[in-house]
């Protein structure tokens, strides 16, 4: 199997797991409420202790009142009958407030940790690790924590609370019937132990199928309208068929071992009160009077509610078990995210910090995104602060490569890129990326007004920088004309909005912060004549007194750049003005030539396919 495949199927590589320091992790998390937890657990253990005192009051009305035809007293009796459930309902009631309230905050401390740790994460992460399992991270498995800490633990301690409990009263009330009541303990512990056996693998293929399901949803929900465009409708229908089809045989599987599990436990129930009325029939019925002198009616009606409720704490135990198993797993997988390493942090002493001039040095950089698969080669340049730099090549060359390394979503194996003659690598991460601003050919909108969307949450970008931005970029002309102005709401990824009208949203933004340095990432390529008229506009506005890299296919967007950079898979082949390149006649005026020809070409063609097949030096 290889790492990725590896990596993807990471839910079904964790299995068994009994690690005691992620049972001490998650203490960790209790630690700042171990005082609600520990009031909690303390009234479990009252309120068991009042569950448990339950057969005995029914001793107590029989032999005391029933049989003997008492009346006196009886008041107080079923006063102190009502009392005793009474407290049992409140204690129960703010046990479960308590553990509940604590459960709730964990959640939200783990939760916050997890997307914290994803906010951190370098761009790579979310190359190798399909978004549907990682939502799986904060939801379904946060989830079973949520169980482990209000029904698990404490479910847990309660149950041994009132097994000891019982045993302990049974024995006081009479050790013989006592022993025959545990006689068919070693049968109960055997079946729940095959239960939780089969059990656990049964919850473990449960969720690792919902994690692909919640993988699957994601992208192709995300990917409709390319599903709907080549009509694969009924292709991604049969994969959906196959994942549900999978999830629902998990489920099917895990429900079989439950309806196999309750039922034998409660014939195995019903085969220990059968026994411990046979018992007292010998010792009462069967002439053997000295032995049974101190049984009553009572004690026979108590130890079957007795023996009722034994059987229930160990049945739960082992379903307890379960949600401890499902929940030290998804513990497992909360922590290989919260301990993987973030790759591309700040230095512990930054050389650099605050504003930069713009100047750009590419030195020897080589770059690959899996091995040495070199996406860039030995690639070397130089841009002046103010310059304006496109580059240019087919799919692939690796252009967009590029702008991520300058950002440090990803870091080079070979060489080195500067800003303001300082490594990028030493610079503080949050500065440096503050001095960039990008707007790509997918422009990303989020969920709120068009006014969050262009300051995006920073507060020292007031109403008045939001408006003059979109001035300056033409944006206020449609803005204006919405319904609610600036203040209109947003849909998913602009949902509603045209490509142009996004990507003068985009640009407003990016005129907003006020960047050192500006990326344009195939930012006019999906849009019309009319539409790119206009944001050409915006574009040039955007661009003054910074240093910009612009990445396009469409050269008449570029023409303008002070230099443009011509690579050819991965390598740096020109480097020049426009000009000056059509006078070289080499890559770039081929690809200008196959642009601008009359000559019609085949619309899903590389134009750069022609001079790998045509010149033998590029290969």
């Amino acid at each position: 199997m290889s790492d990725e495949v590896r990596k993807y199927h990471e839910e079904d590589a964790i299995g068994k797991t009994y690690d005691l320091r992620i049972a001490r992790r998650l203490l960790r998390y209790l630690r700042p409420y171990w005082k609600l937890a520990a009031l909690a657990v303390s009234l479990t253990f009252l309120t068991n202790l009042l569950i448990a005192t339950q057969p005995y009051f029914t001793k107590m009305a029989v032999d005391d009142f029933i049989t003997p035809k008492r009346v006196d007293g009886i008041w107080l009796f079923a006063l102190a009958f009502f009392g005793v459930f009474l407290f049992r309902f409140l204690f129960s009631y703010v046990q479960e407030v308590l553990l509940n309230h604590v459960g709730q905050r964990v959640m939200f401390d783990i939760r916050t940790e997890l997307f914290t740790k994803l906010q951190k994460q370098e761009i790579a992460y979310f190359d190798q690790y399909p978004v549907g399992r990682t939502m799986t991270r904060l939801t379904g498995d946060v989830d079973a924590l949520n169980e482990l800490f209000t029904s698990g633990v404490i479910d847990v301690l309660g149950d041994l609370v009132i097994i000891f409990a019982i045993v302990g009263i049974m024995f006081w009330l009479d050790w013989k019937l006592a022993l025959v009541s545990l006689i068919t303990i070693p049968l109960l512990f055997t079946a729940t132990n095959w239960f939780r056996k089969h059990a656990r693998v049964g919850f473990d293929r449960v969720r690792t199928r919902n994690a692909k399901l919640n993988a699957f949803l994601q992208e192709y929900i995300s990917g409709a309208q390319t599903v709907q465009l080549f009509n694969a409708e009924a292709k991604a229908k049969g994969r959906f068929r196959e994942i549900n089809d999978d999830y629902r045989n998990a489920n099917i599987e895990t429900i079989y071992y439950y309806a196999i599990f309750y039922p034998l436990v409660d014939f195995i129930g019903s085969v220990g009160i059968a026994l411990v009325i046979v018992a007292f029939g010998f010792e009462i019925l069967g002439g053997f009077s000295a032995a049974g002198a101190g049984l009553t009616v009572g004690i026979l009606a108590s130890f079957i509610q007795y023996s009722l409720q034994l059987f229930q704490p160990i049945r739960d135990l082992s379903d307890k078990f379960n949600v401890l198993q499902a929940a030290i797993v998804a513990s497992h997988r909360i922590f290989i995210l919260l301990d993987r390493e973030v790759e591309i942090t700040s230095p512990a002493e930054p050389k650099k910090t605050g504003k930069a001039r713009g100047e750009i040095i590419f030195e020897n950089v080589w770059f690959a995104y899996k091995n040495e698969d070199w996406v860039l080669k030995d690639v070397s340049f130089t841009v002046n602060p103010g310059e304006s730099i496109a580059l240019v090549g087919h799919t692939g060359s690796g252009k967009t490569t590029i702008t991520n390394l300058l950002m440090r979503f990803y870091d080079v194996q070979k060489g080195r890129i500067l800003l303001d003659g300082v490594d990028v690598r030493d610079w503080d991460l949050h500065d440096l990326r503050s001095n960039f601003a990008v707007v790509l050919q997918d422009v990303f909108l989020f969920s709120g007004s068009i006014e969050n969307n262009i300051r995006l949450g920073n507060t020292e970008i007031g109403r008045d920088r939001v408006e003059w931005a979109a001035r300056e970029v033409h944006a206020d002309e449609f803005i204006q004309k919405i319904g609610g102005g600036y203040g209109s709401v947003v849909k998913e990824r602009g949902a509603g909005l045209s490509v142009g009208q996004k990507q003068l949203i985009s640009f407003a933004r990016a005129l907003a912060f006020d960047p050192k340095l500006l990326i344009l990432d195939e930012a006019t390529s999906s849009i019309d004549t009319e539409t790119e008229q206009l944001i050409q506009r915006a574009v040039d506005r955007v661009m003054e007194g910074r240093t910009s890299l612009v990445v396009a296919h469409r050269l008449s967007t570029i023409q303008r750049c002070d230099r443009i950079i011509v690579l050819h898979h991965g390598e740096l082949r020109e480097i020049g003005s426009h000009a000056e390149l059509l006078a070289m006649r080499g890559l770039y005026w081929r690809l200008y030539q196959l642009q601008y020809s009359d000559e019609p070409l085949h619309p899903m063609a590389d134009p750069l396919s022609s001079i790998h097949r045509s010149e033998p030096g590029f290969a």
